[in-house]
């Protein structure tokens, strides 16, 4: 107990104090120069020219509105001529921020609600009615089984089930797509962004654009990188894709905006940049499920109240509209704070010289003579060495604490001697893991900005020698 209670008291009552020395070495000289030289470039190249750390961030709030136009046409045996304008092909009508463009399709005509065979399949297929389950109903069937085994053509039998009749016949998908001219369907695409933090809003039809400009363009990333309308299948080129293999079996294409503005200069320069890329990802090595579908069904009745229904199957490919950016201005807290974590990153130089002097070089102990100076309390030292010397040194001073009748030792014998003594306390490493343990847990349970999280780190790095000092003193 005594022992934890002297070291405890003399944990309490040290002190630490900075020693400069100068070392003039050119190896090491030229080494700190260059490391503060790095440090500077990164801090001045990286910090503030190219992540602009003077200024505070916003991220963007956006909306998106999405028109098609575009008219097409097909002649086939089962529909006849037929007009495809925005209202048959885009389903919905409305989106939150896409647009779905049907591109091929698989119909189903004139069901009514009946009894009708089962598309043939490894579990539909019969000889008897022994072999269909009444009641029964998969995640494939296309009803409710009634447990008779019919003629499905006049060759083969399935289950009969009780559904929609004709029962739909999926198995072969339309190809080319069967509206493979919507390559040249157009979308208008308005979308508005609003930084709250700047109070500052825009929107991608720019003030310069005229009404007679928006009716004419079509956007190119060379000739027109600011139009807002675009045809479908420069879309998918740009994505690196074909239209019409995407259009058979359908797909998920994204078309990005970018809005990334210096706030600090005319709001003019603040321009949306576009980008696309599929979303779907396709691998062709396992090309199971692929593209976009869907099922949706028109109903009518008729004249003798009896309802029928056109089941469609709807491929086609889902534009997605993506806003992301983020908005700058100048702000004195995030300058001072880089200015700040910069200076503190200078520390780096002095840790990494230090351990070249005091570990690498062949003087080492040498150097470690000259930094490190252990001065113990002078009245302790006086009453010591008086109490150990066998004669009596020259008196000219008598500290009032030193109360042994012994006169304690002359300043001058100080000033003169070595004294190295000092006691062992563990409690400076703990002290310093604690320091360390405390900063990470910080970084890791508060999300810091970047440049805060460098000061916390450089004014360790920075305090790093004299947590050495004191870790050296403790291990004795």
């Amino acid at each position: 107990m005594a022992g934890c209670c002297a070291v405890l008291g003399a944990f309490l009552f040290e002190y630490d104090t900075p020693r400069i020395v100068l070392i003039r070495s050119r190896k090491v000289g030229l080494m700190n120069r260059t490391v503060q030289l790095l440090i500077l470039a990164y801090v001045i190249g990286w910090v503030f020219v190219w992540e602009k750390g003077y200024q505070e961030t916003d991220s963007v709030v956006s909306s998106v509105t999405v028109k098609a136009k575009g008219v097409t046409m097909t002649n086939t045996s089962k529909l006849g001529f037929r007009i495809w304008d925005v209202a048959d092909y885009v389903i919905p009508a409305q989106e939150e921020n896409s647009v779905f463009i049907m591109t091929n399709m698989v119909i189903t005509m004139n069901q009514t609600q009946g009894f009708c065979p089962e598309i043939p399949g490894k579990t539909t297929v019969c000889e008897t009615d022994a072999n269909c389950t009444a009641g029964s109903a998969g995640t494939h069937s296309s009803g409710v089984a009634t447990g008779r085994c019919v003629s499905f053509n006049g060759t083969l039998k399935t289950c009969e089930v009780a559904a929609w009749c004709p029962v739909e016949d999926d198995t072969e998908v339309p190809k080319p797509a069967f509206l493979k001219a919507a390559e040249n369907f157009t979308l208008l695409v308005k979308n508005n962004i609003w930084y709250p933090k700047f109070n500052f809003s825009k929107r991608n039809i720019l003030p310069n654009i005229t009404t007679a400009y928006l009716k004419t363009c079509i956007y190119d990333a060379k000739t027109d990188p600011f139009c807002p309308i675009f045809r479908l299948g420069k879309i998918v080129e740009y994505a690196g894709h074909s239209f019409q293999d995407i259009a058979t079996e359908g797909g998920i294409m994204g078309i990005q905006i970018k809005w990334n503005c210096n706030l600090d200069r005319a709001a003019s320069f603040c321009l949306p940049r576009y980008s696309f890329r599929r979303l779907d990802t396709r691998d062709t090595a396992h090309n199971v499920s692929p593209g976009y579908n869907f099922r949706f069904a028109k109903y009518y009745s008729d004249p003798n109240g009896a309802e029928h229904r056109t089941l469609i199957k709807a491929y086609g490919i889902r534009f997605d509209i993506i806003v992301f950016g983020k908005a700058g201005k100048f702000d004195i807290i995030p300058t001072m704070i880089n200015i700040g974590s910069g200076l503190a990153l200078l520390g780096v130089a002095t840790v990494l010289c230090d351990v070249i002097v005091l570990y690498c070089m062949k003087k080492r102990y040498y150097y470690r003579e000259k930094k490190y100076k252990y001065v113990e309390d002078y009245e302790q030292v006086g009453c010591l060495l008086n109490s150990q010397q066998a004669g009596r040194p020259k008196r000219l001073t008598s500290p009032a604490s030193c109360t042994s009748g012994e006169n304690p030792v002359h300043l001058g014998v100080l000033s003169t001697q070595a004294v190295t003594h000092h006691f062992h306390h563990p409690l400076h490493f703990w002290t310093i893991c604690t320091n360390i343990c405390f900063i990470l847990f910080f970084r890791w349970t508060h999300p810091l900005k970047s440049s805060l999280r460098a000061s916390l780190v450089a004014q360790l790095v920075k305090n790093l020698p004299a947590m050495q000092e004191t870790w050296v003193r403790s291990l004795g």
